[in-house]
């Protein structure tokens, strides 16, 4: 079932959610590497990185979004699974931000921050499996053969 959100077929929203999700796995390493050996230079870039994710995730959502507001009326089981999906992402980018904040109020060396990221990835772990079950059991975002070919059909004829 493609949705509106795609380039040349392919999903934004599948594209962009690579950069938020690396950006704070990269974050959450670089607080276990501060714990360890307590070089600030790590810690600061847990607290970039972290920015660098909330920024590309809000930038994520818009398409996620509209395959969101797409698939809703056209599947019940879809919309029930995109909905938990969305809420998960929605919570856990409301997470990051509440600890990218803290990260600029607590001292460095506070624990509840890194806190925050193992619960946000945990989450973010289970949005992302929603998400895959969304593509590979319900096929959203993805154009069949036959939706291929009768797209194909309607720009022949339409360039007649």
């Amino acid at each position: 079932m493609k949705t509106p959100a795609s380039i040349q077929s392919h999903p934004v929203h599948a594209m962009l959610v690579a950069l938020p999700l690396g950006l704070w796995i990269f974050s959450f390493i670089c607080d276990v590497l501060y714990q360890v050996y307590g070089a600030e230079d790590w810690r600061i870039t847990a607290f970039l990185t972290m920015g660098g994710g909330i920024v590309t995730a809000l930038a994520a959502s818009v398409p996620g979004l509209m395959d969101y507001l797409y698939v809703r009326n056209r599947n019940e089981s879809v919309k029930k699974i995109g909905a938990f999906h969305l809420g998960l992402n929605l919570a856990a980018v409301l997470l990051y931000a509440v600890n990218f904040y803290l990260r600029l109020q607590l001292p460095g060396d506070h624990k509840l921050p890194i806190a925050l990221s193992a619960a946000a990835i945990l989450i973010l772990t289970i949005s992302g499996w929603l998400g895959g079950e969304m593509v590979y059991v319900h096929r959203v975002g993805v154009e069949e053969k036959e939706e291929a070919v009768h797209s194909a059909m309607e720009k022949s004829f339409k360039y007649r």
